[in-house]
């Protein structure tokens, strides 16, 4: 907790100094974005101890990025509702432009930053219009030059509060090289209303260090949580996600030697995910991931509670690569998954090549690559009510898993009681 009282001295703190507090001005149905990035420029005094405030009771009209100048003791408070534009074809055209700061609203720099919502269930909302582009999804010129919602880079000690996502588009919360930050209580309602699928809609992609992670609720598709480095000193915790690709760690670099470590992510419901806890590496990656547990996770028809893949490719860049016993240079040291309880959802596969879909743990593992693997205390049953497999090469692990390890039904061992 002594990031917490870190973070709330500091603001505390600040509010000693003089303070502004600038109102976003909005004008009717045009795009209110220019007038707020030029008062931003022009006043040097709103980017040092002052409030950047959307007033409720309007609705403002996003409709270019904002790239928000570097803050000190800024407050960024969103009480009135916002929305993207609503045309596909004129957003595709700003992302693709080479001045695209990378996300809608963007963030670079900075101490002391905290980006605050309403707690108005009426209010408070950024509504990206996603379901458009989820609808349009079935054409291939529409699969690109989609705009991330948040990215926060090198923000050193701040606060994310709050924030209620309607339909983000895709790819909704980006943190980079950030430093002691609060993410907590936000929503996030990637929710088609239509057979349209939300692909993309990650929730929180994360890199940077001593982050928490708390009390965040998600409806998305795909990862609820994407760690992917450099990494170190990750909590997340206490939060529910329901319909994506889980609860993500990754060593994704096939040139540098991504490290994530220390990450403990804890007391987290699942429902209707693909997975429930995954760790993921590209064939013929390098990069290593020490000391990571994930602990007491509620699984609700989760189709893959437990998933350990160092052949994990993205399929938009073509077939899976072949395989070889040299192709990874990617290691993997503690990993801990205990106190999994629920059921799986063995009713549609769970993807994997020469599974049951009935499997509560996978390790899809390289020799020589790993140590000190542990799943411990795991209660599962399968909705159909077939027995829990398992899916393991021991040759390929150099410890007592917590189970058998081969690829049958799932028996626990000592070190798995």
């Amino acid at each position: 907790m002594h990031l917490l009282r870190l973070i709330f001295a500091l603001f505390s703190a600040s509010f000693a100094a003089a303070w502004t507090t600038y109102i976003v001005p909005h004008s009717g149905g045009n795009d209110d974005t220019p007038a707020l990035a030029a008062a931003l420029s022009a006043n040097k005094s709103l980017t040092t101890n002052a409030t950047i405030l959307f007033k409720k009771g309007v609705t403002y009209n996003l409709l270019t990025p904002i790239k928000f100048p570097t803050f000190h003791n800024v407050i960024v408070s969103i009480q009135g509702n916002i929305t993207y534009a609503s045309d596909i074809a004129t957003t595709q055209s700003i992302v693709a432009s080479s001045s695209f700061p990378g996300h809608w609203f963007s963030f670079s720099g900075g101490t002391n930053i905290k980006v605050q919502g309403s707690q108005d269930p009426n209010w408070g909302w950024i509504n990206a219009n996603g379901q458009k582009w989820w609808d349009a999804m079935q054409q291939v010129s529409l699969q690109v030059n989609r705009p991330p919602g948040w990215g926060f880079n090198g923000i050193s000690t701040g606060e994310i509060v709050n924030l209620k996502l309607w339909q983000p588009i895709a790819w909704s919360f980006s943190f980079s090289g950030c430093n002691n930050v609060y993410i907590h209580n936000n929503t996030i309602l990637a929710i088609s209303y239509s057979s349209s699928f939300p692909y993309n809609t990650d929730a929180f992609d994360v890199g940077g260090t001593n982050l928490i992670f708390e009390n965040n609720n998600v409806y998305n598709g795909d990862d609820c949580l994407m760690i992917t480095g450099p990494a170190s000193n990750i909590i997340f915790r206490n939060s529910y996600c329901n319909g994506g690709h889980g609860l993500s760690v990754g060593t994704l670099s096939a040139t540098s030697n991504v490290v994530v470590q220390n990450i403990l992510i804890d007391n987290v419901v699942m429902e209707n995910s693909v997975y429930g806890a995954r760790y993921k590496s590209f064939t013929g990656g390098v990069g290593s991931a020490k000391n990571i547990t994930w602990s007491n996770i509620t699984l609700k028809k989760v189709r893959l509670p437990i998933y350990i893949t160092q052949h994990y490719w993205d399929q938009d860049n073509g077939p899976k690569p072949t395989n070889s016993s040299s192709q990874t240079s990617t290691s993997l040291d503690t990993f801990t998954f205990q106190n999994f309880q629920g059921t799986i959802d063995d009713s549609k596969g769970n993807g994997v090549s020469g599974s049951t879909g009935k499997e509560v743990v996978i390790f899809d593992l390289y020799q020589g690559t790993s140590k000190s693997l542990l799943a411990k205390d795991i209660s599962t049953t399968t909705v159909s009510g077939s027995n829990v497999m398992v899916m393991c090469d021991s040759s390929t692990v150099s410890n007592d898993v917590g189970f058998k390890c081969w690829d049958g039904q799932y028996e626990p061992t000592a070190a798995g009681k």
